[in-house]
Parts: C-alpha cells; structure tokens; sequence
C-alpha cells in the first residue's frame, strides 16, 4: 500500500542518488509505479516533499543525545552539531535544503527545531537572557556554514575527484612553494592540511565559539 512514508523514502533515495535534479514527479512515479494524482494527495508537490525529506533527516539528527545521561551543555551543543555534520556528509543534497529553510522559513520546524535543541543549551551554559538570540545564532550560522563546506562523503575532493589525499598533497604542495616571507603564516601551515581531520577541526570551532559565550555569563 502507498503510504506518506514510502513516498518519502522514495524521494530520499532518489535525492541520494542524485541529487534535486534527479528528484522529478516522473521519476518517483516510476519508482513508486504509481500515478502523480496518489503521490500528490499523500505527499504535496515537489517542493513540499523536499521540504517533508528536509525536516524528517533534520528531526531524526535533532534527537541525537549524548552517551552520558547527565551531559554538559556543551557535550549536548557538540552532539547535536555532530548529527547535523553526519546527516549532511550522507545526503550532500540537504546542505542546500537546509539553508533554504533557515533562510526562507524562519517560523517552520527545521528552523524553530535547530534553535530550540541548541538555544536551550547557550540559556544553561550561564549565558545572558539578552544575549541567547545572538548567542544561538552564532553557534547556529556556524554549524550550518561549516557542515555545508563538507557535504562530500569521505575521500571525495572539493575538486569532484574522488582522490581526496591528492588533492590535499596538491594544495599543500602549492602552499609550501610560496613565498616564506610574503605568505609566513600560509607556508608555516602547510604541512597541517594533510594530517587535518574535517570532523575535529569542525569541533575545534565549536570549541572556540563555545568558550567565547562563557565569557558573557
């Protein structure tokens, strides 16, 4: 039987595959062998279901919970900032989505559920009433802004190769044939990009952020 959800994981997996272009009505249609009339009385339009995809992978990343039952603000901060990483390094397509709905829909449940998970966290980290809006939105404008430069999965490069070890070997390379004097702090840290790990040095932002918010309890 046709249900809301198989319409949904339908559309999932031919976002997955590739990506909005290849998300069309014909398409789910021959995936579901069904008629557009049954998709769009269960499920809306097109962009109602890349709405619907967006808000269930985002809802399901909102629930992560950290391993310790009574976890710090920040571990809780870190967890959820690691389901949203996660869930955009498996669908590259929802990076977009998700910025969309932040952006346009400020008032939905993607936006409200992301500020809600994360702004409870800053109000019990001791920051200000007066500063929670400005607070989340830091934390928040940085997670998404940071998730969405690795909506690759692993080994890809921001090339489009999949040889992601190249690539860096090529940009540090370029870097240490720079200029010592002219360019001191990009040829001294050159040597790092190929050692770097995406995901901790995505924490370490996380870090910073989180130790400048403590400052304005």
């Amino acid at each position: 039987m046709l249900s809301r959800e198989r319409i949904i994981e339908a559309a999932i997996e031919l976002l997955d595959s590739g990506g909005e272009g290849a998300m069309t009505t014909r398409a789910l249609t021959e995936r579901l062998s069904t008629g557009s009339g049954a998709i769009y009385y269960r499920a809306g339009s097109r962009d109602d279901l890349l709405d619907t995809a967006t808000e269930v992978l985002v809802t399901a990343a909102l629930e992560a919970r950290p391993v310790q039952a009574s976890a710090a603000p920040g571990d809780e901060i870190r967890t959820v900032a690691l389901a949203l990483f996660y869930a955009i390094a498996e669908h590259s397509w929802l990076a977009a989505r998700l910025t969309q709905q932040v952006v346009r829909r400020p008032f939905g449940p993607v936006t409200v559920g992301i500020f809600e998970r994360i702004g409870r966290q800053v109000g019990a980290l001791g920051v200000p009433q007066a500063c929670w809006f400005d607070a989340t939105s830091t934390l928040v404008h940085y997670i998404l802004g940071a998730v969405s430069q690795n909506t690759r999965t692993e080994g890809d490069a921001p090339d489009g190769s999949h040889d992601r070890g190249a690539f860096l070997a090529t940009t540090a390379a370029a870097w240490q044939d720079l200029d010592a004097e002219e360019y001191p702090f990009m040829h001294a840290v050159a040597g790092q990009i190929n050692a770097h790990d995406d995901r901790v040095q995505f924490l370490t932002g996380i870090a910073v952020i989180l130790g400048g918010l403590t400052q304005l309890g």
